[in-house]
């Protein structure tokens, strides 16, 4: 083969963008499936009960209607880990918003009008749906999500706080937010006779999801195939099968035809996960110098009575900072509230807020530059484990950033830089995420027509995980990109983890690289002669992964705001975001620069902005539509900046890569937040950072 200009680490632009701007690109719902019917679901009104009796007689009667189903007529799935996974399965509700029945019919207007004529009568318990310190119930689980210790603990933290000469003990809010994808949960389900299922998903892992199912359904390995090629994002929300997507299996079972289900935005709210609130209190012990010495984070968030979901809210600060007594622990309240999950940098996003702020009250404290107090703790070795690490350039992205930013000469004191009603003040935070890699398989394959396909069960939420996997893959075979047909988003295709955790590009790319290069071999094996047929090679990276030698793999980076807040309203505006990030190699800078500057953004909104409202009558949420629940836009911010190191690290995979999907947004919130405390004095321990909370701040001076 003929070696060409290696496009790895060069602007490509998205090779699936024509289809995407002329309207051809597939979503789940849009699908060609014939004789499809449509099914709305019912869900519940009440908190904490159960179903008594359902009137059907006016739904059926509707001219349509093909059926109503309730927890009496459906089919029985298997026993789940996930039980808000067992749609219909019991009259039980341990959530409002929980789904109680569904309408099928002809129409999607039929089937939810329908659904309005369906009177369920139910018997109400009592229920407790409110977060609240002190709760008897509240206990520390073993373990967390990603399978992090609940607790852990280094020396003697109390002793260590009671000798240092400045402690700072200080309580940090976050509250529920919401996914919010622009494209909604979606599902067509296609049974073939009994025992095989098709379904076109908006899903961030079809593999996965496959597997899941085919389980909850009693079938083999293979029975089920998820079809994803387009998923309009996901932010953990659809990285696993939710209600919906049970949904409309069942119902495609009960009445045997194929049957769509597309959740309205209301509806998301209570279907699909969301992050869950927390109240977390830091406490850190420190020298005069700076150096701590030590740290106590303890993270109290909640989850629903179904499943005791925990987010690793306190898993960053056993990373970030040197200090000999460490406290780290999660605890959890399960409440009458639907289930909580994955979204956007779950655990780091709200744990790094709270960090990040506390570092910058203990600056305050000692009268020493945030960035100076960082860079004196940082660590040799990861703290928690001393496993060294694969890489860390933290100083040198604060340190860099700054100089970009134009950090030097900054006056400390807060409130001096006024212009005309508004103050503005600048504010610093770092930044980390796991680097994680799983195993995937790939397939890659030389046609006869001269071009290549490879295919994995990939999928590309929007991040342009196709383009940079095409980017690999014409690399590795030596040829120019527009030879590689990139194929994904299909279970079919085998084992891939999902698009989440910043995981995708590390694991599907090690896959990649490895089937192309056997494929690349086999084909110099035959001084490229191509078998009339073609030529297929495979690549399993499951031994690979599990070899790897025992380093902390994360990545890094450090966040700086400007903001202006009106001394009379209270209004805070963002004027600039700059980050300066660590990730090893990046593969395609066009698509990670939009990663890490949209990851911004979301940190952006998560501390201005997103707030769902709990009803403590329902335990579910008040505002749930995006007209009452506020998410950032362009407009928000004047300038946002992503830069990066140029980093090696050849201890993550063959490209030398990490993920920055959800690096961007770790670290903006406290950005802001501390950005604010320095252009008024008031420091906003609770997001968002309302107009209301920083005029009461501002009264309060």
């Amino acid at each position: 083969m003929t070696t060409i200009q290696r496009t790895v680490g060069a602007e490509v632009a998205r090779v699936e963008g024509r289809e995407k701007v002329t309207g051809t690109a597939l979503y789940a719902y849009e699908y060609p499936v014939p004789d499809a019917l449509y099914a709305w679901a019912i869900q519940s009104t009440i908190p904490r009960g159960r179903v008594r009796a359902l009137d059907t007689a006016a739904a059926l009667a509707l001219p349509g209607v093909v059926a109503v189903l309730d927890s009496h007529n459906v089919f029985r799935l298997r026993p789940t880990d996930a039980p808000e996974l067992a749609v219909l399965q019991s009259p039980d509700i341990a959530h409002r918003g929980q789904i109680v029945a569904a309408v099928v019919a002809d129409t999607y207007e039929t089937a939810r009008q329908a659904a309005a004529a369906v009177r369920i009568e139910y018997d109400v318990d009592d229920h407790d749906s409110e977060l609240m310190d002190g709760d008897p119930r509240i206990f520390v689980p073993e373990t967390v999500n990603g399978g992090h210790l609940g607790h852990m603990e280094k020396g003697d933290v109390e002793a260590a706080l009671a000798a240092a000469p400045v402690v700072l003990d200080v309580t940090y809010t976050t509250p529920p937010e919401h996914t919010s994808t622009m494209e909604p949960h979606a599902t067509i389900a296609v049974w073939d006779g009994d025992d095989s299922l098709t379904l076109y998903n908006g899903d961030q892992g079809p593999w996965m999801t496959a597997d899941r199912l085919a389980a909850m359904f009693g079938l083999p390995e293979g029975a089920v195939r998820v079809v994803a090629d387009h998923t309009g994002g996901g932010f953990g929300s659809k990285a696993v099968p939710r209600p919906p997507t049970v949904l409309a299996a069942l119902a495609a079972r009960a009445v045997g035809r194929p049957v769509k289900v597309a959740a309205t935005r209301q509806q998301m709210f209570t279907m699909v996960s969301y992050r869950t609130p927390t109240l977390q209190r830091i406490r850190l012990g420190a020298e005069r110098t700076g150096k701590l010495t030590a740290i106590w984070h303890d993270a109290l968030q909640q989850s629903s009575t179904l499943t005791p979901y925990c987010e690793q809210t306190v898993t960053p600060t056993r990373v970030m900072y040197a200090a000999r007594h460490r406290r780290t622990v999660h605890r959890l309240a399960q409440l009458d509230v639907p289930t909580p999950s994955w979204m956007r940098a779950p655990g780091e996003a709200p744990g790094m807020f709270a960090l990040e702020s506390a570092m910058d009250e203990l600056a305050v404290e000692l009268g020493m530059d945030p960035i100076e107090l960082r860079v004196v703790n940082e660590p040799s070795v990861d703290p928690e484990t001393g496993h060294p690490f694969s890489s860390r350039n933290l100083v040198a992205c604060l340190r860099e950033g700054a100089a970009r930013f134009g950090w030097a000469g900054r006056d400390p004191a807060p409130g001096r830089r006024r212009e005309g009603n508004w103050l503005v003040g600048t504010g610093v935070a770092a930044g980390n995420y796991p680097a994680l890699t799983r195993p995937s398989t790939a397939t890659a394959r030389a046609e006869p027509a001269g071009g290549f396909t490879v295919r994995i069960a990939a999928s590309d939420i929007g991040t342009g995980a196709r383009t940079a996997l095409t980017q690999v893959a014409a690399d590795e075979l030596g040829v120019e990109i527009d030879r590689v047909t990139l194929d994904i988003g299909r279970s079919a295709y085998g084992q891939a983890p999902w698009a989440g955790g910043s995981m995708g590009l590390s694991s599907w790319g090690w896959a990649v690289a490895k089937a192309c290069r056997a494929l690349a071999k086999r084909l110099d094996e035959l001084s490229g002669a191509l078998p009339p047929g073609g030529l297929e090679a495979q690549g399993d990276t499951t031994e690979d992964v599990e070899a790897r030698g025992q380093f902390s793999r994360h990545a890094f980076g450090a966040q700086f705001a400007e903001v202006r807040v009106d001394a009379v309203t209270g209004q805070v505006r963002v004027d600039r975001l700059l980050g300066m990030f660590a990730a090893g190699r990046i593969i395609n800078p066009r698509t990670a620069g939009s990663q890490l500057r949209g990851g911004m953004c979301m940190g952006l909104s998560a501390a201005l902005y997103e707030n769902l409202e709990t009803d403590p009558r329902f335990g579910d949420f008040a505002n749930h539509d995006l007209a009452t629940y506020h998410i950032a836009a362009h407009a928000d911010v004047r300038d946002v900046q992503a830069h990066w190191l140029e980093e090696d690290d050849d201890e993550l995979n063959p490209m030398g890569s990490k993920g920055v999907g959800e690096l961007g947004i770790v670290g903006t919130a406290a950005a802001i937040a501390n950005a604010v405390y320095h252009a008024t004095g008031v420091r906003v321990r609770d997001l968002p950072i309302t107009v209301e909370r920083v005029r009461a701040g501002l009264s309060a001076r």
